[in-house]
């Protein structure tokens, strides 16, 4: 089953770490939702979703504080005893040395981050949400261009690297070359990272390997990046009708996404970097409401329209 280190939780939501003697080494989080177990420590354990992250806000703190010392210990060893995968205490609230024994009795990882409880699940679930969403990779290039998202696709070969290159020196910001991992974290949104291994470094035929961020800059270089519109590269191909208006879109899907995609037809003399730049600052006025092509249509229509007219 897919998961996520509980180690790497630790160090990117910076939780503090109670219980250095539990190996988390092997620990991962399987589920990006979370559970605040205010029934269940109230003891209502029906329906428990025991398989997630549990947070213990400023309530839950406070009610097992009202509780005398028997009932507070059996309590907290019912909820620790139940499997779950860790315990994250929010508000600044701290456990006590007798939570801390029954964590470590039950091999339960404890955290504490001073953040308050809703900012903290916020950011949890979201941060947990990207990195359980489903993935797959493809061969491609991932470049940020003005802001939007995009990815060059096509045969091995064809010139995928090379347009990139040229779009980082114009100021762009590469994402991945090579090997794309798509993730889709919503119904509408798919987000784009390079590998661990490949992250910032663009192959070049004939030259061989570069690091795009030690030559241009941390300013050439981007982590992840929404993919907004594909550009899929192919041979020139005369008896092939291409489009010339862009009266519909063309889509292609990702992991049930569908994301606007334009075939663009490569010949010599043709800069790519230019081509990439206006199909991405056409696809964002498109967005804000502006369609060139719609607006050609309607001059002619007016035009015809006139015409008939006298």
């Amino acid at each position: 089953m897919k998961g996520v280190s509980m180690t790497k939780m630790v160090q990117e939501l910076n939780l503090k770490n109670l219980t250095p003697n539990i190996d988390m080494s092997d620990m991962v989080i399987t589920l990006p939702d979370i559970n605040r177990p205010a029934l269940q420590l109230a003891g209502y354990l029906e329906h428990f979703a025991k398989e997630r992250v549990q947070i213990i806000g400023y309530v839950e703190f406070t009610y097992l504080q009202h509780l005398d010392a028997e009932e507070c210990r059996f309590t907290y060893e019912r909820f620790v005893s139940s499997q779950i995968p860790c315990v994250i205490f929010s508000t600044m609230t701290q456990p006590t040395e007798e939570m801390l024994e029954l964590a470590v009795k039950y091999n339960v990882p404890t955290f504490t981050t001073d953040r308050t409880t809703s900012s903290f699940m916020a950011e949890i679930i979201r941060w947990l949400g990207v990195q359980l969403a489903p993935c797959i990779s493809i061969h491609g290039v991932l470049v940020d261009v003005y802001g939007e998202g995009v990815l060059i696709t096509g045969e091995s070969g064809i010139g995928k690297s090379e347009a990139a290159l040229e779009l980082i020196k114009r100021g762009h910001r590469l994402v991945s070359d090579d090997v794309v991992e798509i993730r889709k974290v919503s119904d509408v949104t798919l987000v784009g990272s390079a590998p661990d291994i490949t992250r910032h470094f663009i192959e070049l035929r004939g030259i061989g390997i570069i690091d795009v961020k030690t030559l241009f800059g941390v300013e050439s270089v981007k982590d992840t990046q929404s993919i907004d519109l594909v550009i899929k590269l192919e041979e020139w191909d005369k008896e092939k009708e291409y489009d010339r208006l862009g009266l519909t879109e063309e889509y292609t899907e990702y992991l049930g996404n569908k994301v606007v995609c334009h075939s663009l037809p490569i010949r010599p003399g043709r800069n790519l970097a230019i081509i990439v730049e206006s199909a991405a600052v056409n696809h964002r006025q498109k967005k804000m409401g502006y369609n060139a092509a719609e607006e050609l249509y309607r001059r002619v229509q007016q035009n015809m329209a006139n015409k008939r007219e006298v």
